[in-house]
């Protein structure tokens, strides 16, 4: 069987749409509902794994991944506190065939987001897809329309949207007076791109399966399990790996949808590799009536600066910074105000959790993939931005670009590999 024979059957292996709503309203009728799930992908993913096995209700029955070593180690973290058996298999598409699955846990590499959710919901899975959720501004289309054409819940995995929530209620709530700016900043110490290492990939790997619906373009071998981020026919730069997560937050605390210019000033600095996204800039992003900054320094740590807090929000009243689940409040002088710290559960467990309860019908998703694809495309015009060395103007209601030939080429991947359909 190819690649199209099997897609064509994962894609109708339950694709049974008529079947969709009836999956959510059972769900809604049992609330102590033991779900079934699977996990893709056992680099971030072994972090699902793990906040599974923490979660009441809920198996784990499958497990994909390409690479045998990661495989045999994710099949032995389960076995050793799930007391069901779970199964082990290379190609995903397995899982869609099994009408039992309730979900999926797509913790691939970017490019895989969007084509891979597409095909789970397409089989009628709900799905838990690893932010930024898509490679390119046409695939963050693709999965928004696909969530509501296949009536599929589908949550990012922008976990703070969980951690922050009581943060950004205090905010808005006038803690600070209105707020008019906000900048997060993301400090690293990585080295050169390509340097083989602990996360180095098996030799055993299934490249054929790791490449998936991306057409050829060089040996990748040497890029995998993460340099693959900084290649742009791959993945989307730190603004997507990293950004993503504080970039929801300015937008959500600021309380817009898309920004009406953009631009994203920076370079490769630090080392003289095959990167080719950069290592050092800032974006910034023009609202109107309230902006905000990501800025980035990849491979310096900058660690003589103290922050008050990796996101900050200025108001006309102070000033306020969040880290996690903490923040503390100052006034326009710069004297303290006040402290608050979450009173719901962190981590993995809790944004997971979310999204399990919100399938039972217990809950709404913190980060349904419509609200999660806004902040996406802040990545995106970022990073079309400094591709193209223009300031991309867009409509503040769509995050369309407007007037920028450079962009529009820049919106979709021209093409996908042979053999793989990429369709909603």
């Amino acid at each position: 069987m190819n690649r199209r024979t099997l897609l064509t059957q994962g894609t109708a292996a339950g694709a049974a749409v008529a079947l969709s709503s009836f999956n959510i309203v059972r769900g809604a009728e049992q609330p102590g509902k033991k779900l079934k799930v699977a996990v893709v992908a056992l680099g971030r993913g072994m972090g699902h794994v793990s906040a599974l096995l923490t979660l009441p209700d809920v198996e784990i029955a499958y497990l994909a991944e390409v690479d045998p070593k990661r495989l045999e180690r994710g099949l032995k973290v389960v076995a050793d506190k799930q007391q069901v058996s779970c199964q082990g298999v290379r190609d995903f598409r397995k899982i869609l065939e099994d009408k039992s699955v309730d979900a999926v846990f797509i913790a691939t590499p970017n490019f895989w987001h969007t084509p891979m959710a597409l095909m789970a919901m397409q089989a009628g899975k709900h799905v838990y897809v690893e932010k930024p959720g898509s490679q390119n501004p046409r695939e963050a289309e693709m999965i928004v329309e696909a969530s509501k054409k296949y009536n599929r819940l589908v949550q990012m995995g922008n976990q703070r949207r969980t951690w922050m929530k009581d943060a950004i209620d205090a905010l808005h709530g006038g803690a600070i007076g209105e707020a008019k700016f906000g900048r997060a900043t993301y400090y690293n110490k990585r080295k050169a791109v390509g340097v083989p290492g602990e996360l180095a990939a098996s030799p055993d790997l299934d490249m054929d399966m790791w490449q998936g619906p991306v057409p050829d373009e060089r040996d990748m071998k040497p890029f995998v399990h993460y340099d693959w981020h900084w290649l742009w026919h791959w993945g989307n730069g730190e603004l997507g790996n990293n950004g993503i997560h504080t970039l929801d937050i300015l937008r959500w605390g600021l309380k817009v949808n898309y920004p009406e210019r953009i631009t994203y000033l920076g370079n490769r600095y630090w080392f003289d590799d095959k990167q080719e996204t950069p290592d050092t800039g800032t974006a910034v992003y023009d609202c109107g009536k309230v902006g905000f900054e990501w800025v980035q320094s990849s491979c310096h740590q900058r660690s003589a600066e103290k922050s008050i807090g990796e996101i900050v929000f200025y108001g006309d009243k102070g000033t306020m910074g969040i880290s996690r689940d903490t923040w503390t409040t100052y006034d326009l002088a710069g004297a303290e105000t006040g402290k608050g710290k979450s009173t719901a559960k962190g981590g993995d467990p809790a944004h997971i959790g979310n999204f399990l309860d919100a399938i039972r019908g217990n809950a709404k998703l913190n980060s349904p993939i419509d609200e999660g694809q806004k902040s996406t495309m802040l990545c995106h015009l970022g990073n079309i931005a400094y591709r193209t060395n223009t300031v991309v103007r867009c409509d503040p209601k769509t995050g369309k670009v407007l007037d920028n030939a450079g962009a529009e080429k820049l919106w979709g991947r021209p093409e996908y590999r042979k053999g793989w359909d990429v369709k909603v």
